[in-house]
């Protein structure tokens, strides 16, 4: 699947997203932004730059855990 394949983000970071998401039924809040899926997530982080994508994936983490 090409959509896994992401220079942007770190095998270990997709796969925590991918742990906190799956079948999550609260959306995770990310720079004011409701997330429910991990795709959306995804999606949005590959959008930001790396700095800013390091802290919104930080914020992530740590709501999901």
């Amino acid at each position: 699947m090409i959509d896994d394949v992401s220079p942007s983000l770190s095998r270990p970071q997709r796969r925590l997203l991918r742990r906190i998401y799956n079948g999550r039924t609260t959306p995770i809040m990310a720079d004011g932004k409701p997330f429910l899926t991990y795709k959306a997530a995804k999606q949005y982080l590959l959008g930001l730059t790396p700095e800013e994508r390091d802290a919104a994936y930080l914020e992530m983490k740590e709501q999901g855990q």
